[in-house]
């Protein structure tokens, strides 16, 4: 009875009135006040969630929009387990940081405590997968799976997360799990009954539809009788669990239409109100309006690190997926990695503190919160440095994530600043951040520029043979081409020195400085690992690394040239997508290195006239009056956030 009032009322509530007259308008309005009070008596102690819902819809105006919008009117913010412990993570795990959670996030806004990957295999230990296939998973008579008890105790007799979630829900937290899409493989091979229907587990597999990097599931038709059973009885007994969340992997990209709704369609009928994440993208933009019709929120890239390359790309991303944002709605660009990551999780390279500067950390904050992105922390919590904590504990940035609106990018510039901007509500101030992404060493006046080198040019390379006279230092740079592709794997391949002091390989000198984008610069090595090999040419020596990368060599004395060939590797350019790379020669006596920037907003484009006060976000501190622009200097990779107010005119 209950479910069946909850959802009359949110079919009434969701009907579209635009064709009823005012007259009609208010005798429905009347009626439904009445009826939703008669069931909030009877139900709202069993139902409190679903009856908040029904309200929020109600009372927000959404009463022409999806009705699992209301359960995220802003961002969820949390802690997910991936980023330190892969698919691995234990009980005590779990309950640690969700204790951490409460004791120093919670008053802040942090609510969510996300189970990742995998909590159904006993044996897993770093998410690496290649050992995996057919490895038994721990499941019940109708083929679900349940987590291992020997990493979550409180699992015994098929409880599954029941109690775990009881725990985290008594902190004041709410609680969240990752699944996969589709049905296990070991079900179908058992044909094991879907429970609640009539139909078996291979009835409900598509046997044609797998995920290209785990082998425990097969997808499911999510059209057909059977497959929409299995999502029922999944996500039925998640609710039973007390689950607040569901994760579900392998959805976004490639875009799984009919297992996106099958799965909305099981939410909406489990009883429980669950918010629905999909994972990892990067979800087509040709898809937004049909994945934010059916999911809370979706991921806008793959999986997400920290290095600069993959903040970088997120600008782009979060703009293009501005539009799409809205209450109930998100646009999710991954977990924050910051604190200790990598703890048993295969996907982070190595265990280590977060490779982000403070500056870049700071950015990355500023950044989600303008753009109103999720906000789920990654890293081992009790490990985060004080830095970390005091920017994800910033009461006004929080405010600009939960509380904007008509968030946007105001400009990006080719002098490496951007800017966005949004509105403060019920107010005529605005948020404004400004970042500074230039790139850490400037070439203007480089000795060699290449043009944009891509899976087009001619052997995928381009040669280079430049004058070093008098040169005391040496510096190759490759550069991201723009395209926002993390593949760009490039090559110096045979890089020489020549002159009065005859020929030198430079692999044989030691750097003074190497950087790369992702993993680590390699000599006679591309920076996967493998052989250096360029359109399927081996290289006999030369320097592998990821864009961006800066190389620098002290010159000994006695050289005049250096010569090479500068190229995309075939371990980046095998990929479907991307590889495009601008290349870099430099011998300068100076180097310019981390520039800051000096940016101008003028306050007419944010829409002031007069005379503003302004107030910085991170410092907390007031900065006085302003007049037609605000001058800015902001850190090399860093962030500066502001509330701006007009003054009212004498």
């Amino acid at each position: 009875m209950i479910k069946a009032n909850y959802y009359t009322l949110i079919n009434w509530v969701t009907m579209k009135p635009t064709t009823q007259k005012p007259e009609q308008m208010q005798i429905r309005s009347k009626n439904m006040k009445k009826s939703l009070t008669t069931f909030l008596h009877q139900q709202c102690f069993k139902t409190t969630t679903a009856c908040l819902l029904i309200l929020f819809a109600v009372a927000s105006g959404h009463a022409d929009q999806s009705p699992h919008w209301a359960l995220s009117p802003t961002p969820p913010l949390g802690w997910n387990s991936y980023d330190a412990f892969g698919d691995s993570v234990t009980e005590q795990e779990i309950l640690i940081n969700a204790e951490f959670v409460k004791e120093k996030l919670l008053a802040y806004g942090w609510n969510y405590v996300v189970v990742d990957y995998r909590w159904y295999d006993p044996t897993a230990h770093s998410s690496d997968l290649k050992d995996r296939a057919g490895v038994p998973l721990t499941s019940d008579k109708y083929g679900r799976l349940l987590p291992a008890t020997n990493r979550f105790p409180s699992a015994l007799d098929e409880n599954g997360f029941k109690s775990l979630s009881t725990k985290v829900q008594s902190m004041g937290l709410k609680f969240g799990i990752h699944i996969m899409r589709g049905i296990p493989k070991q079900s179908v091979l058992a044909k094991t009954p879907i429970e609640g229907s009539p139909f078996r587990a291979d009835e409900a597999a598509n046997l044609q539809s797998t995920c290209w990097w785990n082998p425990d599931m097969y997808g499911v038709n999510g059209n057909s009788p059977a497959g929409q059973a299995w999502y029922d009885s999944i996500i039925r007994q998640y609710a039973e669990w007390g689950v607040d969340f569901i994760k579900v992997d392998d959805l976004s990209n490639s875009y799984r239409d009919h297992e996106v709704e099958a799965i909305r369609r099981a939410i909406d009928k489990c009883g429980r109100a669950i918010i629905f994440s999909t994972s990892p993208g990067a979800t087509p933009l040709a898809k937004g309006e049909h994945v934010k019709k059916h999911a809370n929120m979706w991921r806008i890239s793959g999986d997400f690190w920290d290095n600069w390359d993959d903040l970088l790309a997120q600008f782009r991303r979060l703009a293009d997926w501005a539009p799409f944002q809205g209450e109930g709605h998100w646009p999710d660009a991954d977990m924050i990695p910051f604190g200790k990551i990598g703890i048993r999780c295969h996907d982070a390279k190595g265990t280590r503190m977060t490779k982000f500067t403070p500056d870049e950390q700071t950015t990355l904050i500023s950044l989600w919160s303008i753009a109103r992105s999720p906000l789920m922390l990654g890293g081992n919590l009790p490990d985060y440095s004080e830095h970390s904590l005091s920017l994800i504990t910033n009461k006004e940035i929080l405010a600009i994530n939960s509380h904007s609106k008509n968030n946007r990018q105001l400009w990006n510039k080719n002098d490496g600043g951007v800017a966005w901007v949004a509105d403060v509500p019920n107010s005529k101030d605005k948020y404004l951040a400004v970042f500074n992404v230039k790139f850490p060493i400037d070439v203007s006046d480089a000795l060699w520029k290449s043009p944009l080198v891509n899976k087009d040019t001619p052997n995928h390379c381009l040669p280079i043979d430049v004058d070093i006279t008098g040169a005391k230092k040496i510096v190759l740079v490759a550069e991201d081409g723009g395209d926002g592709y993390h593949g760009d794997h490039v090559d110096w391949i045979e890089p020489r020195l020549s002159g009065p002091a005859g020929q030198l390989k430079l692999t044989d000198l030691k750097w003074t400085k190497a950087s790369s984008g992702w993993g680590e610069a390699k000599i006679n090595k591309s920076v996967s690992g493998d052989n250096l090999q360029i359109n399927g040419e081996k290289v006999e020596f030369g320097i592998g690394v990821h864009a961006p990368s800066v190389i620098e060599y002290d010159l000994p004395a006695g050289y005049t040239r250096f010569q090479a060939k500068a190229g995309l590797d075939d371990s980046g350019t095998l990929q479907k997508k991307g590889a495009t790379v601008n290349f870099y020669v430099l011998a300068p006596k100076i180097i310019k290195e981390n520039p800051s920037l000096n940016a101008t907003v003028v306050l007419s484009d944010l829409g002031f006239n007069g005379k503003c006060k302004v107030r910085d976000l991170w410092s907390q501190k007031d900065l006085g009056e302003i007049d037609q622009k605000l001058d800015v200097e902001v850190p090399f990779h860093g962030a500066r956030v502001f509330r701006i107010s007009p003054l009212q005119e004498k």
